[in-house]
């Protein structure tokens, strides 16, 4: 970690096990209360042993895996899901989610997404957002501000000042996934669960506000990121559970699996949920959230997942970026899993269309939202026929999505809404969404192996370039403080750089054929090393000598090709770089 010795000009008011070491702010104090602070301890004391578990029990499945195992259904809770139950009724607020805007708590961002037309913005601590002090406690002063309804941005450069419209989207906030530390907050000599931050501040400063004036009694609403929810050794008793019939309790099969079960990831954030609802007083189940199934292992338990967060689920989101990552890191002992060039990991591959309509299946079932992907293209100024070109390909994408039955979908850019507007509401025909409509019987089949398929396609040279210019690139601005990027006509979070690392790992560990203009050549560690001393080049070409010079790109291509180099891959990307941008400050003005 980077450590600075200036003597901070104040400090925060923390209790007692609580050490604040990041920069000192007038404007963060107001969120790093002593009684915030006391709420978020108060949520690391009570779950970190569970969370402990439950990243101990991924790395135990990851162990299984790499010795030739590979994820599939759990026999033992195989009555959950053919049990009928459903999930509490959709918040009128949010039963229309055609159009969603995601991206990072930028000032800016905020008012532009919330006014942007669609129906919901999700505001990103996580992999649109590079997690430093500054952007962290900004993002909350921001999304205080925007639910207060008091925020605003004056643009000195452009001679306007941003403020909300009258009617703006639904707020939903992503705090980071489980895995990621708080390394600026300490409580009890260990760095605060990122994601039990970013939840219990805004949680605790926003709750009542945003009941009142985004979520019309109920709320906050959350996304939930990166949940594996990962099958763990069950007893002989629980195992008999899975032959309950229909007509048994489930609260019976819920009972010995509460004690015959590791955590689980989704009952974790119930609790959490629970413990918050019951500190503010509010009712039972007022908190809502939808989950992304953006790994491997957690297409196989979207019923438990749903099943765990019954009172609190608004749904599944097909976060389909990360899920191609999390094919190749669950499945990177498997040589036979080799992936194709990442563009051509499309919708239209079997594996991804089936785990697109199982998810769609499943939600409607359980009477919950599915929510398609993301739409990562931005506008193309200057070339009509490219933007053209990418409108199509959007709305194609959009067409395909509701007319297999997704409630509603995703976008990057604001110019994007109005398009894929127009495709969701001739779909919906009318209809708020599509829960009870579209019931895709016809998906109740997908099993295992239609999951597990590998995607077809061609594995390029062009491929192992594009991978290392974006990954250096991306990587360089996240060192800077920026998460989302526009790179080639697309704006780009994590999950594309952490693609791009592991698809170039898989292809240098297991030396695979690529195409080079009608040649294949072996990907070996020299033929990287001349691709990334030729792409580093290309990118100086592109950005320019001046901000090459100034940028962190030497650092990020450090990082980047020592993690495609790795002998063993790291479960993530960020996590390796994430010391870089830690800086700890002091009262006293010595080093920590």
């Amino acid at each position: 970690m980077v450590m600075t010795t200036s003597k901070l000009a104040g400090y925060y008011d923390a209790p007692e096990g609580v050490d604040v070491r990041g920069r000192y702010d007038e404007e963060f104090a107001k969120i790093l209360t002593r009684d915030a602070l006391e709420f978020v301890a108060g949520l690391q004391r009570q779950f970190r042993r569970q969370i402990r578990h439950a990243m101990e029990s991924r790395r135990e499945a990851q162990r299984r895996y790499d010795a030739g195992g590979l994820p599939g259904f759990d026999p033992a809770t195989r009555f959950i899901r053919e049990s009928d139950w459903v999930c509490a009724p959709v918040p009128p607020p949010i039963a229309n989610r055609m159009v969603e805007i995601t991206g990072p708590v930028e000032r800016k961002m905020v008012i532009n997404a919330l006014n942007s037309g669609a129906k919901v913005f999700m505001a990103d601590f996580e992999d649109a957002l590079s997690p430093n002090w500054e952007n962290l406690m900004k993002g909350q002063v921001n999304l205080r501000d925007a639910v207060n309804g008091t925020i605003s941005f004056e643009d000195r450069e452009r001679k306007r000042v941003y403020k909300l419209n009258e009617t703006t989207a639904k707020l939903f906030v992503r705090p980071r996934g489980w895995h990621l530390k708080e390394g600026h907050i300490l409580i009890d000599g260990e760095p605060a669960v990122g994601c039990l931050v970013d939840f219990g501040l805004f949680f605790f400063h926003n709750c009542a506000a945003y009941r009142a004036n985004q979520g019309q009694g109920f709320g906050p609403f959350f996304y939930l990121p990166k949940m594996e929810h990962s099958r763990c050794k069950v007893s002989y008793k629980c195992a008999l559970i899975s032959c309950l019939t229909n007509k048994q309790t489930v609260e019976i099969a819920n009972h010995a699996r509460h004690h015959f079960r590791a955590c689980r990831e989704a009952r974790i954030w119930n609790n959490v949920f629970n413990r918050a609802e019951e500190s503010a007083s509010i009712p039972a189940g007022s908190i809502r959230a939808t989950v992304l199934i953006e790994t491997l292992p957690a297409a196989f338990q979207m019923n438990e997942i749903l099943y765990e967060l019954r009172s609190h689920s608004a749904g599944l989101n097909c976060g389909r970026w990360d899920y191609i990552f999390s094919y190749v890191k669950t499945l990177r002992a498997h040589p036979d899993r080799l992936l194709p060039d990442r563009v051509s990991v499309g919708m239209w591959q079997s594996m991804m269309r089936s785990y697109s309509h199982l998810l769609i299946f499943t939600c409607h079932r359980r009477g919950v939202h599915a929510l398609g992907g993301m739409a990562a293209q931005i506008p193309i100024r200057g070339d009509p026929a490219a933007h053209a070109k990418a409108i199509e390909a959007v709305r194609s994408d959009k067409l395909r999505e509701v007319r297999a039955g997704h409630d509603g979908t995703w976008a990057a850019h604001p110019g994007l809404i109005g398009e894929i507007g127009t495709v969701f509401e001739e779909g919906l025909a009318g209809r708020e969404n599509l829960i009870g409509v579209m019931r895709r019987e016809d998906a109740a089949g997908i099993g295992e192996e239609d999951l597990l398929e590998r995607p077809r396609g061609r594995r390029t040279i062009e491929g192992l370039r594009l991978n290392t210019r974006v990954g250096i690139q991306y990587m360089a601005a996240w060192l800077t403080g920026t998460g989302s990027v526009p790179l080639y006509n697309l704006m780009e979070d994590a999950a594309t750089a952490e693609i791009s690392r592991v698809q170039n790992w898989q292809w240098i560990r297991y030396k695979a054929l690529l195409d080079a203009e009608r040649v294949e050549l072996a990907l070996t560690p020299e033929l990287f090393a001349r691709v990334v001393e030729e792409e580093m080049g290309r990118i100086e070409r592109e950005v320019g000598m001046e901000k090459f010079r100034r940028g962190m790109f030497k650092e990020a291509c450090s990082i980047f090709v020592r993690q495609c180099m790795a002998a063993e891959l790291d479960d993530f990307l960020t996590l390796d770089a994430y010391n870089q941008i830690v800086i700890h400050h002091s009262r006293e003005g010595s080093s920590l």
